[in-house]
């Protein structure tokens, strides 16, 4: 595989999208970058990149309220094809409730736009958990915390490298309408 640099314009690249290359290069990860048409929804973004909806990894910011005044951030890394589980996540950390968070608040914690988030977390405040189901895939696909660039990158040097929380944190549309 070619290296970022040769792919890309390391100048324009100083977030998170050349940090997790970075990080992918220096731990020798079997990863490729796809580019695309700018597109943030996973089922269309799935569609260019050209695989199963159930490989594309979901992220999302979910806030949970611990107590009446206090809350933490957890990124959930689900299936493109599933659902976030919001009273799974709020029981997996004992909180009150579980809700999406404020835009803002997802971005900047995430350090990229909505869309464009990516399954890895760099903020102290941002705990990655990833449903299983997703690490079944023999490769996953994401947004390199930009809308026309992905990446494909084989599961098991995603958690070998991210170290994620791994938990059921997905549900099918049917389960969500029960």
């Amino acid at each position: 595989m070619a290296p970022p640099s040769e792919l890309l314009d390391l100048n324009k690249d100083t977030g998170v999208c050349a940090r997790i290359l970075e990080l992918l290069e220096s731990e020798g990860a079997r990863f490729r970058l796809l580019h695309h048409a700018p597109e943030g929804r996973t089922d269309v973004a799935s569609r260019l990149r050209g695989h199963p909806l159930n490989q594309a990894a979901k992220c999302i910011v979910v806030r949970v309220k611990i107590t009446k005044r206090s809350s933490r951030y957890v990124l959930a890394v689900v299936p493109g094809d599933r659902l976030v589980d919001l009273k799974g996540i709020r029981l997996l950390y004992g909180g009150k409730d579980a809700s999406f968070a404020q835009r803002d608040t997802a971005e900047e914690l995430a350090g990229a736009v909505c869309g464009s988030i990516t399954p890895f977390s760099f903020h102290p405040d941002l705990e990655a958990v990833v449903d299983p189901e997703l690490l079944r895939q023999k490769e996953i696909f994401f947004n390199a915390a930009r809308l026309d660039l992905s990446v494909a990158l084989y599961s098991e040097d995603f958690v070998s490298i991210t170290r994620p929380h791994i938990a059921a944190i997905a549900m099918s549309a049917a389960d969500a309408l029960r």
